[in-house]
């Protein structure tokens, strides 16, 4: 019954160690079923290259399990805060991967320094604040994903314009309509928060593009009128 949609997050989670945005066990994938109510995720603690597809925990949206043999993984709970606020949203990825990590640590949003940001990011994608010490001894994961819904509405931010976040002394997440694009959603704030680093080390007082230069390059590619790709 969840054939597909295991596969679809086990090729995702293969994505992960082979583009270099996690290692070990590092990081997890999930993808929602909105009809069939279920959403299936990495298991906790499985190496990638020993990972199956049959390995894929499924769960209700409550993070109950609902089909496997294995624990899913430790940040379900943040993955069903989100899908909980967020409809729009089908896949997730959390990954540690160095740069976008070294910015959260820092707790420094990632700005848009070029139009490469601006192909995917509609804007800065935001740090969170840190979570606060009740907030850490309580449901720690739940609270992460609380906490990133707090900065989205806060900021004023469409989480399908802007389809990741910082979290403080964390690490990154993204997301995206299925979970093929939440990885390439990670993999591009990867290289934007690697250029980032090298932007601020050149010019400290490097500036963000100018409004126009960002909707113009957002626009041409996820706009009404998109004109990148083919149609």
């Amino acid at each position: 019954m969840y054939e597909r949609l295991r596969q679809e997050v086990f090729d995702a989670c293969q994505m992960l160690p082979r583009t270099g945005l996690a290692i070990l066990t590092w990081g997890n994938v999930s993808r929602v079923d909105r009809k069939n109510e279920v959403i299936a995720i990495k298991p906790s603690g499985v190496p990638y290259d020993m990972m199956k597809p049959e390995d894929i925990v499924v769960c209700d949206l409550q993070g109950r399990v609902v089909d496997g043999h294995l624990r899913p993984s430790s940040d379900l709970p943040t993955h069903v805060a989100l899908y909980a606020a967020w409809p729009q949203v089908e896949a997730i990825v959390h990954t540690h991967s160095p740069w976008a990590t070294m910015l959260a640590q820092a707790g420094i949003d990632l700005k848009p320094f070029g139009t490469t940001h601006a192909d995917t990011f509609y804007g800065p994608v935001p740090c969170t604040r840190p979570l606060a010490r009740n907030e850490v001894d309580g449901d720690y994961e739940l609270e992460t994903g609380r906490v990133i819904l707090e900065t989205f509405q806060e900021r004023g931010i469409a989480p399908d314009q802007v389809p990741a976040v910082l979290v403080a002394s964390h690490g990154p997440f993204a997301w995206g309509h299925d979970a093929k694009q939440a990885v390439e959603n990670a993999l591009v704030l990867e290289q934007c928060a690697w250029m980032a680093v090298f932007d601020r080390l050149m010019d400290p007082e490097v500036m963000p593009v100018p409004a126009y230069l960002l909707d113009r390059h957002y626009q041409r590619k996820h706009g009404e009128h998109a004109t990148y790709g083919q149609r």
